[in-house]
């Protein structure tokens, strides 16, 4: 990924077909498919950053070179900036925008294609051949009702509304502190320009996670690579134009990689279908995190205080320039903290799961173990998407510790007992317990399904005191184990 993801330029034209990837002529929009930093720079406007002239006024020698259609084009999408009255995210720019990056390629110059019926089958039957190894080696069913293969077109239309669950919280923040900088008394009396100030705020974060969501369509290979289920619930996904790039220079068969990536997404779905909590666990978290962030309104006051409609990359500029900055309470840190350990376990988990599947079936799982594993300490779709867009960088070192802490779980109370602490959150380790997973894993642990029980059955029938999870040597059988034929 780029290190600047999230470049304020549009792209050039919609492609004719935006699955396919197919352009009508037009090669410009930089590495990535990153368009300038100006605003206009998409639009090819002569004298602003993205046209001839190189004038510091975007709009100088408008009716100059350019012809009627892009002129056209040009204050359409103008208007349509300024003239946003919806929420904090204009997310029909986003769309748009995030389709557009898409249809432009990759840095590589892979482009987007159609997914074929062939690709089509090798998923499905991948998917299929998943789920029957994870069987022996988790106590959680299925969880994919359909497998499908998408393009990363195909992949943008379906991820769009959990990006925004997790971007609107911070863009709400930002919006309000837009309308915090001008002092009280001139509030009332700058309407218009609040009302300005909103629409571009809204096209400006919609102009930047549209690039980035372009961006990460070209790297991910599911639709579970950051940890969270993007994608529908109980569809499991995989892009064959990205596995392909993935495994090319790897030396594995591009069938083994294809597996191993359905071993991945199929632990992720089994994950998210049978632990009810856990989606409004790790989106409440981001929320919680979100609510904490604060905007530096210094540089915020500067740039209203010198701003020009001509010029609203200045604002985009601030946004990107430091502008979020962590409250530093112990409630932020608390939210922090619940995320980034939360993401870990779920990765951890994953991670422990898949091995105990492919190590057995695939002369590969090692190497492609440690390839994913790489990819993510080294700034993956995952770390680098969650810092840009909330200001959140994962740690991958509690990924590792995470799926450390499962394999030795496994080893002491079996599978049962093991994905028995999904039942609950407040039974899940912390963070402490990630830095001395053997404390954890033989300490007591509370049986809250046992508590469940007991409160239903308070009305009709006598309540049951809950039994405690212990793991010795083999002195005591577990007690998931116990209830497994219950």
């Amino acid at each position: 990924m780029s290190d600047t993801p999230f470049g304020f330029g549009l792209p050039p034209e919609e492609p004719e077909d935006g699955d396919d990837g197919k352009k009508k002529g037009s090669e410009g929009g930089g590495q990535g498919g990153q368009g300038p930093a100006n605003p206009f720079g998409g639009f090819g406007l002569p004298g602003g950053a993205g046209g001839p002239g190189g004038g510091d006024n975007p709009f100088a020698a408008m009716f100059g070179s350019l012809n009627p259609n892009d002129l056209g084009a040009a204050f359409q999408q103008l208007g349509q900036m300024l003239s946003y009255e919806g929420g904090p995210v204009n997310w029909d720019m986003a769309k748009d925008i995030a389709r557009q990056t898409v249809a432009q390629g990759t840095a590589g110059g892979s482009k987007d294609s159609s997914v074929s019926p062939g690709e089509r089958s090798a998923v499905e039957e991948a998917v299929r051949l998943a789920d029957l190894w994870l069987d022996g080696v988790t106590s959680l069913p299925s969880g994919a009702a359909t497998s499908v293969a998408w393009s990363r077109a195909e992949w943008v239309e379906a991820t769009l509304p959990a990006w925004q669950q997790l971007v609107d919280p911070v863009a709400e923040r930002v919006g309000a502190a837009m309308g915090d900088v001008l002092p009280e008394e001139m509030q009332a009396m700058a309407g218009p320009l609040l009302g300005m100030m909103r629409s571009m705020g809204g096209a400006m974060f919609g102009q930047q996670i549209g690039q980035a969501v372009g961006v990460l369509a070209g790297e991910v290979v599911g639709s579970t690579d950051v940890g969270l289920p993007l994608g529908p619930a109980g569809k499991a996904a995989l892009l064959p134009l990205n596995i392909e790039a993935f495994g090319k220079d790897l030396g594995v068969d591009k069938n083994e990689v294809r597996l191993y990536l359905a071993l991945r997404e199929a632990a992720h779905q089994r994950l998210f279908a049978h632990v009810p909590w856990l989606r409004s666990h790790l989106f409440g978290a981001v929320e919680g995190y979100a609510r904490g962030i604060q905007v530096d309104t210094s540089k915020l006051e500067d740039v209203v205080g010198q701003l020009d409609p001509s010029h609203p990359e200045q604002l985009q500029e601030a946004l990107q320039q430091g502008m979020f900055q962590p409250e530093d309470t112990p409630a932020q840190k608390a939210a922090l903290a619940r995320l980034e350990t939360a993401l870990a376990l779920v990765e951890g988990w994953v991670d422990a799961v898949v091995h105990e599947a492919a190590k057995p079936r695939l002369a590969s799982a090692d190497a492609l173990r440690e390839t994913l594993r790489r990819r993510r300490a080294s700034g993956g779709p995952a770390e680098q998407t969650f810092a840009t867009l909330i200001g959140l960088e994962l740690r991958p070192r509690r990924l590792r510790d995470a799926a450390r802490l499962w394999a030795s779980l496994t080893d002491a109370r079996g599978l049962d007992g093991r994905d028995a602490l999904w039942e609950h959150p407040d039974m899940l380790p912390t963070a402490e317990d990630l830095d001395d997973p053997d404390g954890f894993v033989h300490r007591e642990q509370m049986d809250f399904s046992e508590i469940d029980k007991m409160l239903g059955e308070a009305a009709g029938g006598s309540p049951r005191k809950p039994d405690l999870k212990k793991d010795t040597d083999g002195d005591e059988k577990n007690d998931a184990e116990g209830d497994s034929d219950k």
